[in-house]
């Protein structure tokens, strides 16, 4: 493939493509052989990569300036294309399912593929087009509200990234002026961010009130995958985080307190673990994209293949600029089966992290699309794609002093390793939260605040906002992207960091096997269901006791050596 930057765009013609999906339709319907009938669906595969990667381009460019009017445009195409096309292609699946060669299919792509058929063909229809189409659009104008905000703090023009950065200053009182203009920020887009959300909520009902659905929830549930478990049994992880995690994660932030030498940790002390500060990168963006490439051809013949590619073809868009979208995030071009890496670095330890968080993303859906037969399976659920991400931070541990200040890698570990582990908390906060806003009435802007106001105190008890109104009273709740974009997908990270702990846990007393284990995960991609994938990559599951007590103990068992070896 070319650079992505040469990547020509072309907006692709949905009634062309809608009418080369109903030939392979019809081909498929008319097959008296197995391997007729596989061919037009392979077909039907590429002629989706293609537009697919269209979609995924403009998105990528319009993210990278949403002042981009071009892009936006045709983001707001895709946002309106893809809902029927999705009919085009239910159409397909619903004659696969029911096709004599059903058997055929399962026997050779394994049972998954069926359920991943079985469970879009419920969750997706005409009749729910135009609520698609307008929540696709109330997704952009969020992202266009959010990236929109800037403040000038300290003589510079901040958005809410560049003010994080200034919440990690050893100066006290620069991290407190920078609590308040990030609130401020916040509060300022509330009326529009309240609404958009109301919007979205009353869209999100609609849509499984028309399939016939008792509930959002458990539409989302299925429309995510999520064939092992059910929102009850999310409901007890999040009991068990609360009898186990919980406390840990408050002994965590009282020694933080201690360090810091204050009286009581405020918000905008969290985030800061040693008074003389955190671990920093010293490297400009090609110093770090120079060491994560190191790093990688060390690490394993696969990795340093897979960075590389990644280098050549400047799968990259790293730096923060004005208007740029929020946030990091790894997607695919399916058709050059590549991945793309898009964030906003700050100059803080996130930098590293998204070279080893979305790099695990992107390491494992090019292992995957070079490793099972169809696109399905480039992927998993989300929370196996979590695991990939998280357990990559972990592994890459070792070479952690290829980004930092000669001395701070230790530092690093035992910030990284505690950071993860009381982070938990709020993972399973966020999934607290949407699961109250769904499970009955729509809340008014007040109700939302109360929601998770309550559930703060839950989960996180030790947090205080200093006396700031608008966070005190719960607007925190707005500044979190997954609940306004991605539904339901949050508590994933919890489950996934659990298993990510287990191969860390592991890794300290056998890296060879954690990383074969590790590679076994990748290599099967999305072939198999949520805990027979765990099953396979020797992984315990996150749900019981057991499992939850043995990483936290662990963890705690951890967090001692290293701040020992400080």
């Amino acid at each position: 493939m070319e650079k992505f930057n040469q990547i020509v765009y072309a907006r692709p013609d949905l009634g062309k493509v809608q009418e080369e999906l109903n030939e392979q339709l019809e081909a498929f319907k008319s097959a008296e052989l197995y391997s007729d009938a596989k061919e037009a669906f392979l077909k039907r595969q590429e002629i989706i990569n293609e537009f697919r990667t269209m979609n995924v381009v403009a998105s990528i460019r319009a993210d990278i300036n949403t002042a981009d009017e071009f892009y936006a445009e045709e983001k707001d195409f895709f946002h309106s294309a893809n809902p029927k096309l999705s009919v085009t292609l239910k159409a397909f699946n619903e004659a696969l399912v029911s096709s004599k060669f059903r058997n055929d299919f399962e026997e050779e792509f394994g049972p998954q593929l069926l359920n991943l058929l079985d469970a879009d063909i419920r969750t997706n229809g005409a009749q729910i087009v135009d609520e698609k189409i307008e929540e696709g659009k109330l997704v952009t104008a969020y992202t266009k509200t959010a990236a929109s905000c800037k403040t000038e703090f300290r003589g510079e023009v901040c958005n809410f990234y560049g003010l994080l950065k200034h919440m990690l200053s050893t100066d006290r009182e620069e991290r407190k002026e920078a609590m308040i203009a990030w609130a401020y920020l916040y509060a300022g887009a509330a009326p529009d961010l309240e609404d958009q959300y109301a919007k979205l909520c009353a869209l999100r009902r609609k849509e499984a009130e028309k399939l016939g659905f008792d509930n959002y929830i458990d539409m989302t549930y299925l429309a995510r995958h999520r064939f092992d478990y059910k929102p009850a049994d999310i409901e007890h992880f999040r009991e068990l985080v609360v009898k186990y995690i919980v406390p840990v994660a408050a002994e965590i932030h009282e020694a933080q307190r201690k360090r810091l030498g204050v009286e009581k940790l405020e918000y905008y002390d969290e985030d800061l673990f040693f008074p003389d500060g955190n671990s920093t990168p010293d490297k400009n963006t090609q110093g770090m994209v120079n060491a994560a490439q190191k790093m990688y051809r060390e690490l394993s013949p696969e990795t340093g293949e897979f960075f590389d590619f990644m280098v050549e073809k400047e799968l990259f868009d790293l730096e923060t600029k004005p208007n740029k979208h929020l946030g990091g995030y790894c997607t695919r071009l399916a058709k050059y089966k590549a991945p793309f890496i898009f964030s906003n670095f700050n100059k803080t330890s996130a930098d590293t992290e998204v070279l080893t968080h979305e790099a695990g993303h992107a390491f494992e859906g090019y292992v995957a699309s070079r490793t099972q037969p169809i696109s399905e399976y480039y992927g998993s659920t989300s929370e196996i794609n979590e695991i990939h991400s998280m357990s990559m931070e972990f592994f890459t541990e070792p070479w952690y002093h290829l980004f930092y200040p000669e001395g701070q890698g230790n530092q690093y570990r035992y910030e990284h390793l505690a950071d993860s582990f009381a982070n938990l908390t709020y993972l399973v906060s966020v999934d607290e939260f949407q699961h109250r806003v769904f499970e009955g009435e729509q809340p008014d802007a007040a109700g939302l605040r109360a929601i998770w106001k309550h559930i703060e105190e839950k989960f996180m008890p030790w947090r205080s906002y200093d006396g700031n109104e608008f966070l005190e009273s719960g607007g925190f709740w707005m500044q979190k992207q997954h609940i306004f974009m991605y539904p339901f997908y949050y508590v994933d990270y919890a489950l996934a960091m659990l298993c990510a702990m287990q191969f860390y846990l592991k890794m300290r007393k056998d890296f060879k096997g954690a990383w074969a284990d590790y590679m076994k995960l990748c290599r099967l991609g999305g072939s198999l269901g949520y805990f027979d994938l765990l099953k396979a990559a020797g992984l315990k599951n996150p749900f019981e006791e057991d499992t939850i007590r043995e990483v936290t103990e662990g963890i705690k068992e951890a967090l001692a050596e290293l701040e020992a070896q400080m």
